[in-house]
């Protein structure tokens, strides 16, 4: 099932706002409980900041679905051992799949600030654009090395705006594809 335009750039930019939060979320979240680690509410931060990776990769699955239509496995996420809250944060901490997680969520930060600048040419940019012959009036517009400053040069960009417009169509499925097969990706090495 093919996306809807305004859809994917509903998912471009939601993108770039998910992997903003997960690398603050884990930079602020590790960095703290880490400097507790010394502390004995240090270690169970640390177990608990890594058991978001479970929740959050889900949403991520469940998101790709809605936006992408791309089906990814399920992530299994870990069975809680009976053990002591010690020997369940040793199991957390040495499990490196944990990490890896952190890894891969905190890299959709890189991803998130692609998709923004892509969403930023893809939408705004054949939008103003299409609306050169009214604006050029009131703000004053350069178009790469041409100032725009007549109505027959916003013509002119007008046409460059259709030209736009028709590539973005074209150009936007594609690109939300890859970045929704970021979390196919991610979940398949994470399974591993």
């Amino acid at each position: 099932m093919k996306s809807g335009f305004i859809q994917n750039g509903y998912f471009l930019l939601f993108t770039f706002v998910t992997g903003l939060f997960y690398f603050c979320f884990y930079m602020v979240a590790l960095s703290f409980s880490l400097s507790l680690a010394f502390t004995v509410i240090g270690i169970p931060l640390v177990t608990r900041v890594l058991r978001t990776t479970t929740t959050f990769i889900q949403f991520e699955r469940r998101q790709t679905k809605l936006y992408t239509d791309i089906t990814t496995a399920p992530y299994e996420s870990k069975v809680p051992t009976g053990a002591s809250v010690w020997a369940q944060s040793k199991l957390e901490l040495t499990d490196r799949r944990n990490w890896r997680a952190v890894f891969w969520l905190m890299r959709k930060f890189l991803i998130g600030l692609v998709s923004l600048v892509c969403a930023v040419v893809i939408y705004v940019v054949p939008l103003v654009c299409l609306l050169a012959p009214l604006l050029y009036r009131y703000i004053k517009m350069n178009f790469i090395f041409m100032e725009v400053d007549t109505f027959i040069d916003s013509l002119l960009i007008m046409g460059v705006g259709v030209v736009l417009a028709a590539i973005s169509l074209r150009l936007v499925d594609g690109l939300v594809q890859k970045i929704g097969g970021y979390t196919r990706s991610m979940i398949r090495a994470l399974n591993r």
